[in-house]
């Protein structure tokens, strides 16, 4: 089994900054791709960014020029530097892997971390 866990939410004045981190643990073989997403109240749930095991990256054109993700493949952790934060930024943000291998994967799976809360408010 595989689980995620987000650390580094919290409150910010507008224009501040975050860092997320989020660790993949368990009997991990691979991750293809490591992301954020986030949903505020009422709100459908968005890709915030996503880095594969390559370095490739895409990220939404909100955030695009403000926030920078990046993962460490050996500690099967993802980062997510938030600069720049607006009040629109205020969500719940979830960690995903997608294409995880295990030793026991038939088929590549995806895995959600428990979600942290980011509130950008003055």
């Amino acid at each position: 089994q595989v689980q995620l866990v987000e650390s580094g939410g919290g409150l910010v004045q507008p224009g501040g900054s975050l860092r997320l981190s989020c660790a993949a643990s368990g009997s991990i073989f691979s991750i293809y791709k490591m992301g954020w997403y986030r949903q505020a109240p009422g709100k459908q749930r968005e890709l915030v960014a996503a880095i594969t095991s390559g370095g490739s990256t895409n990220y939404a054109d909100s955030v695009k020029g403000r926030f920078t993700i990046s993962r460490d493949n050996a500690k099967n952790t993802v980062y997510l530097q938030m600069n720049s934060l607006k009040p629109k930024d205020t969500a719940v943000y979830y960690c995903n892997a997608g294409g995880v291998i295990t030793i026991v994967t038939t088929f590549p799976d995806d895995y959600w971390g428990q979600g942290t809360q980011v509130t950008v408010s003055s």
